[in-house]
């Protein structure tokens, strides 16, 4: 969530280039194989096969200087698989954590998102209700009015409403706490970027607004909502939204690192106040779980028909190939068709991945936010190589 507004546009491009190369070692792989067929027994041939998911971590690593790098990937016949690279503490050399916890920042959005469409399952909210219908008089500014937001606008980010994330620097969020509307008075400090509808923004603003209605609505604090009617209802064990104050992560985790500038030392970050991000990127889970519910999640596990169909209904993101629907993005894969997921990053980690519609899910993370646009690119091809091996 951190660099939010920064990430996802610059991270969408696609590096098309990327496949071609694992081709090409796909290729000598297997010529490889023909000409030793006689002389190896097949055991041996598998072991000596290459994994490109692993080979992916290790470049993350060892070429863009990322400390640490982890991935759960599930295929089709749903067999799991955990890799980690790196090292999880480059004070003390420790190792990574299998499956290690990380704040997933703004895949947290879909969380919110799917509490939201359940109560509008529920017919206690209705997307094309308007922001003031629950909460009156709140969202006001220079260009910005509640009266003429609608709540789908808000999961899809075209409400136009300003992003509060680039006014608070990393050193203020890792220490401050911030209640909701704090947030929502540093947005409205600046004019609206839009008129509502008129185009798309990735705006954190907008799921603080959507995690504010679920409180109006239902009376009850959102961490709640989201943890009985997501998180315990499909058994994510390992996922929680911290309690106010809790600057720690529960279980083995790598830690996470920031650079002041390109070059500067690495900076432990672990340990922060999350209360920026809140509805927009507050969550800690881990690969396995973030893969469980992206899976249960396309699998109708909890949302109804109608709802999951207007969550993957999307709007196009510029000129490249990825959609935005209610807090869901569908991006292209190079071996064809798309994957539906959300990444984020806050306080050093950076994840990224996704679910195909036949069931394979694949999640990384790395420990400290990619320094530029091509190392993220680098990123998401791990994440494409996983889809499609």
């Amino acid at each position: 969530m951190s660099t939010q507004t920064r990430q996802w546009p610059r991270s969408l491009a696609r590096q098309r280039c990327g496949r071609r190369g694992a081709a090409a070692t796909a290729a000598a792989v297997a010529v490889a194989a023909l000409t030793m067929g006689a002389l190896a027994p097949p055991a041996a041939l598998a072991a000596t096969k290459p994994d490109t998911v692993q080979q992916g971590l290790d470049a993350l690593v060892r070429a863009d200087g990322l400390p640490a790098a982890l991935a759960s990937v599930k295929d089709r016949g749903g067999r799991t698989r955990t890799y980690t690279a790196g090292v999880g503490d480059v004070a003390t050399g420790a190792k990574v954590p299998q499956d290690g916890q990380v704040r997933i920042g703004s895949t947290t959005k879909t969380f919110t998102a799917v509490v939201v469409l359940q109560l509008v399952g529920e017919g206690r909210i209705d997307l094309d209700a308007t922001v003031d219908t629950y909460l009156p008089g709140l969202v006001r500014g220079e260009g910005i009015d509640g009266r003429h937001i609608k709540v789908r606008e808000l999961l899809q980010h075209t409400s136009g409403l300003p992003d509060y994330e680039a006014r608070i620097d990393d050193d203020t969020i890792r220490r401050r706490y911030f209640e909701p509307r704090d947030l929502l008075d540093l947005a409205f400090e600046h004019k609206a970027d839009f008129a509502p509808g008129e185009k798309w923004a990735y705006s954190n603003t907008n799921y603080i607004v959507a995690g504010l209605i679920v409180q109006k609505v239902t009376g009850r604090p959102l961490a709640e909502e989201m943890d009985e009617r997501v998180i315990k209802r499909i058994g994510l064990r390992h996922t929680y939204f911290p309690a106010v104050g809790d600057r720690t992560i529960r279980e083995p985790h790598p830690k996470s690192y920031s650079r002041e500038s390109a070059g500067a030392p690495l900076r432990d970050f672990t340990e922060m106040d999350p209360s920026a991000a809140w509805a927009a990127g507050q969550l800690i889970s881990t690969n396995s779980d973030v893969n469980r519910f992206f899976t249960a999640l396309l699998g109708g596990r909890l949302l109804p028909a109608a709802q999951l169909a207007q969550m993957r209904t999307t709007v196009p993101i510029g000129d490249t190939g990825a959609g935005y629907g209610l807090g869901i993005m569908s991006r292209p894969l190079s071996c064809g068709g798309v994957y539906w997921g959300h990444g984020g990053d806050l306080a050093g980690y950076e994840t990224r991945g996704g679910v195909t519609d036949d069931g394979r899910a694949a999640n990384i993370a790395v420990t400290s936010i990619p320094a530029d646009v091509e190392a993220t690119r680098r990123l998401e091809d791990v994440v494409d190589t996983a889809l499609c091996r």
